[in-house]
């Protein structure tokens, strides 16, 4: 059984949309917020913490929807296009009212566009499970995440090349780049991946006829699982708390503690992002020989090191882009391998379902830590920032140390000579 690369890097479009777009939400909406709107650190994350609770809501809801219908188009595809065509004709409008200092009209803009986004990444993440057998979803998930951080690397370089550095920058060149290749993107996809022919086609192979064989003889879930899968999701909160609170707050880090000016901050960005698409897959192949649960924890603990290594530092040296480049590696190891656990404990026809779920917990995080860790860096100092996301970290290795469900274990092989035989 092999893994169809070129399909998998089709459909890994859509999250490349979507991840350039949050790049540049949590990089340059709070920037806004506080230099066009003049508000404080609490509020900018409590703001910034409203994509989260919409999501909380939209995710579980459009991922179970996206189960149920059924379009000439496929299940999750209607759902791409219209979420996609909503969140740039709504997100141009945003550096237009900052630029008038219309605050209504900015906050609706972002809500606009935060239910449009909300209306179709669970879908967009349910295409891969959809089309790819459960063995293979490692490595195909590795793949997808590649696509993401190719469009997160895309939007920090388009920061620091469309962002002057002055005090008041103009974003619209900025979110017109960002429009563009979200359009693209899912153009492309549309054309490539036939998703209802695509899926007829794939039904009638073996593999697939299997997992429809367990989805009709599965009962309700096993409480050994259940367990599992309750801890697994209140790893995905507690690792999500962490990371989140660094990414949402490292632009203004940058500025206050490393005295950074301008889109420089993106540097230690680009070089995390550009660590995690170099492993992630080499990290989907490490999974398929050492398991996925070996592989978090691999991660989790490189994570943690960095963000150790990271309070240290009280202004930037080049030594911090070889700390991000650890973090990148080790949020790769996470990203791969947790949401093909989450959706290997669920049934096939579940899987938007289980994808919602998933979101669920990690929009749940994200909810959170914008507001307390906001708190901690108003109320006591920007120095809380990494001491903040190592202790989530760890407390993510005590309860994915707990987790016995949903990791995938490599058949074994016949003879001593077929370990040589990697598939491709």
């Amino acid at each position: 059984m092999k893994l169809n690369y070129k399909r998998t890097f089709f459909i890994g479009l859509a999250f490349l949309s979507i991840s350039a777009f949050w790049q540049l939400y949590d990089n340059i909406i709070p920037l806004i917020l506080q230099n066009y709107f003049g508000l404080g650190e609490t509020l900018t994350g409590g703001i910034m913490a409203l994509d989260n609770i919409l999501a909380l809501f939209l995710l579980p809801l459009f991922g179970s929807l996206s189960d149920r219908v059924d379009t000439s188009f496929g299940q999750r595809t209607p759902f791409i296009v219209g979420g996609t065509l909503g969140a740039v004709i709504f997100m141009l409008l945003i550096p237009y009212a900052a630029k008038l200092r219309n605050f209504p009209l900015f906050f609706i803009s972002l809500g606009l566009v935060l239910l449009s986004m909300g209306t179709y990444r669970s879908p967009a993440v349910a295409l891969m499970p959809d089309l790819t057998p459960k063995p293979l979803r490692s490595k195909a998930n590795a793949v997808i995440n590649l696509m993401g951080a190719v469009g997160a690397i895309i939007t920090l370089l388009l920061i620091r090349l469309l962002v002057p550095k002055v005090d008041l920058p103009d974003y619209q060149n900025l979110f017109i780049a960002v429009a563009l290749l979200m359009v693209t993107a899912v153009t492309i996809l549309v054309l490539t991946v036939r998703e209802k022919k695509l899926k007829d086609q794939l039904s009638k192979l073996p593999e697939y006829q299997a997992e429809e064989e367990e989805v009709g003889e599965a009962k309700e879930m096993p409480r050994e699982v259940k367990r599992s899968l309750y801890f697994i999701l209140a790893s995905i909160f507690l690792w999500f708390t962490a990371y989140n609170a660094v990414t949402t707050a490292f632009s203004r880090y940058a500025t206050r503690v490393w005295g950074m000016v301008g889109g420089g901050f993106a540097s230690a960005l680009m070089v995390a992002t550009a660590a995690a698409i170099v492993s992630y897959i080499p990290i989907g192949f490490i999974a398929s020989h050492i398991g996925r649960k070996k592989t978090i924890i691999i991660g989790i603990i490189t994570m943690s090191i960095s963000y150790l290594c990271g309070f240290f530092f009280l202004e930037y040296h080049p030594v911090i882009n070889l700390i991000f480049a650890f973090t990148g590696l080790g949020w790769a190891a996470i990203n791969v391998n947790s949401y093909p656990m989450v959706v290997e404990m669920s049934k096939s026809g579940d899987i938007g379902k289980y994808t919602g779920l998933y979101y669920t917990f990690s929009m749940s995080a994200q909810i959170f830590t914008p507001v307390f860790s906001g708190f901690l860096l108003e109320k006591i100092s920007y120095r809380t920032l990494f001491p903040y996301a190592l202790t989530f970290s760890l407390l993510s290795l005590c309860t994915m140390l707990m987790v016995k469900h949903g990791d995938f274990k490599p058949p074994k092989k016949a003879s001593k000579l077929e370990s040589f035989d990697y598939e491709d």
